[in-house]
């Protein structure tokens, strides 16, 4: 069955070698097949709104480029094309000497496509709603200083975890389980499970150990009145918000869908193996 496309986004890192060039070529190509192409290109932190009215959205760049083209895209529901320009990426997958054949084969229906678990992340102050996001990575409430303790209660409708003294805590996605988390000690989990990693950070308490739930699980994190440092809650590792005493972080699975083409579980695996050299010979 052929999938039409006929509008395309170009979401393109310009800090990223080659880039420019190689998102003019794939216009030209684009435009040849009679395709409606826009380009969006940034250098640094990207900050406007995209826009939603496309069939596909190409992301060139690393798996930052894809974190930030699947919160602009999720909602619409529009699949990212992840396009690799930095270094072995477990999102970016698609070699840029590889798209048109990666891309035609998407269009007869042959290419895998990921759908991963994203995150709704909200924050209230005073009960009023003073932050929202969404992530496909993850949610990190940290300290605002170096290597200073914070304290959070943690907990959801069914489970409570108590009280956490820490250098932070980690809320992660299966995507987000080779991120931020892992660094931390935290599990890796196949990219497609419905579940959600709930990592501290250098705990004080060495028995805080990272815990998995189930995604359909609502997760409120209360900063505690009583902190040596300003608290900062970090989505996906792009956006910052600061944190006040008594504010209470809300995170629950998103009714959106994190698309991926051809960057499916054996791909995920494939990376997995390179960047852990996993051999599985008798000297691993």
């Amino acid at each position: 069955m052929l999938t039409e496309v006929r509008r395309v986004l170009l979401i393109v890192n310009l800090h990223k070698k080659d880039s420019q060039f190689i998102s003019e070529q794939i216009c030209q190509v684009l435009e040849k097949r009679g395709l409606e192409v826009k380009v969006f290109g940034f250098d640094g932190k990207p900050e406007r709104n995209t826009g939603d009215c496309f069939d596909i959205a190409f992301s060139l760049g690393g798996d930052g480029t894809v974190l930030y083209a699947v919160r602009e895209m999720a909602s619409a529901g529009i699949p990212i094309f992840p396009i690799n320009l930095g270094t072995l990426g477990f999102i970016a997958a698609v070699h840029p000497d590889e798209w048109e054949a990666v891309f035609d084969a998407y269009l007869h229906g042959t290419a895998s496509v990921s759908e991963r678990l994203m995150l709704d992340i909200w924050v209230l102050r005073g009960g009023k709603e003073v932050f929202r996001s969404s992530c496909l990575n993850d949610g990190v409430i940290t300290s605002e200083g170096i290597s200073k303790i914070i304290r959070l209660h943690v907990g959801g409708e069914k489970i409570k975890l108590g009280h956490y003294r820490s250098d932070g805590l980690i809320v992660a996605t299966p995507t987000g389980s080779t991120a931020h988390s892992v660094a931390a000690g935290g599990p890796i989990i196949d990219p497609e499970m419905e579940a959600v990693i709930i990592n501290p950070i250098c705990p004080f308490t060495l028995s805080n150990r990272p815990i998995v739930v189930p995604s359909h699980e609502t997760i409120c994190v209360e900063v505690e009145a009583e902190q040596r440092s300003g608290v900062l809650l970090t989505v996906d590792g792009q956006i910052v918000e600061n944190l006040e005493p008594l504010d209470k972080v809300y995170i629950q699975k998103s009714q959106n869908k994190a698309k991926l083409i051809a960057s499916d579980r054996s791909v995920f695996y494939t990376v997995l193996r390179s960047k852990l050299n996993w051999s599985g010979g008798p000297d691993a």
